[in-house]
């Protein structure tokens, strides 16, 4: 498997959490978003959306993240990262769909770029546009982890799919300075997952392109 991201893509740090997850081997594979390297021809002719991640595997080229992590699932079943029981896997399933389509659609690079430049937005007024998606979601999604009386995890003893997805957004707001303090259960899980390999190796920070490795 040959992965295709960027250190700082939250949707890259999914994909390379569930692979460490399934503790399957796989090539990463820089693409650098702030370039625009993802909108070569060379690349838009394999991955049409020109996005990423992109995951060479079985034989084609996947695009899209939470298809890509179902797809993982279905064809890596074990471990799961999603359970077994139908209640259960709703309820992954509501926080998940909640972070990745409520957040991240409305707060990625080309939107904030968007904001920038035709619109004429500050950075200032950026940073508050992003704080005001996290916190539309990433309230409710505490209060739902409260009212669920969650351990460390969402769902049993192990991380999964509302993990996966979570850490990459919450990285994210501690980028633009979101108050977590508020947040006991949000940030509890953060502490379990952080202190697992699966996560540290995905970190942004220990990436290949990362400038935290030296590397521009």
């Amino acid at each position: 498997m040959r992965l295709f991201g960027y250190f700082r893509s939250s949707t890259s740090y999914r994909l390379r959490i569930a692979l460490n997850l399934k503790g399957l081997a796989f090539e990463n594979i820089p693409v650098n978003l702030v370039t625009g390297e993802n909108k070569d021809a060379a690349f838009t002719a394999r991955n049409p959306f020109g996005s990423l991640p992109m995951l060479e595997a079985g034989g084609r080229d996947r695009a899209q993240s939470m298809a890509l992590l179902e797809w993982l699932d279905e064809a890596y079943p074990e471990p799961a990262l999603l359970p077994r029981d139908i209640e259960a896997r709703y309820t992954v399933r509501e926080l998940t769909y909640g972070i990745a389509t409520e957040i991240h659609a409305i707060n990625n690079l080309p939107v904030l770029r968007y904001l920038k430049d035709p619109l004429g937005h500050t950075q200032d007024e950026i940073d508050t546009w992003y704080r005001h998606w996290l916190a539309r979601t990433l309230k409710p999604v505490e209060a739902r982890l409260a009212q669920l009386k969650t351990g460390d995890f969402l769902h049993g003893d192990a991380p999964g799919l509302f993990e996966v997805v979570l850490i990459p957004q919450l990285a994210n707001a501690r980028r633009f300075d979101y108050d977590l303090s508020d947040s006991p259960h949000l940030t509890r899980i953060e502490t379990a997952c952080l202190a697992l390999p699966a996560f540290i190796n995905a970190h942004p920070d220990n990436q290949i392109d990362s400038p935290e490795r030296g590397q521009t």
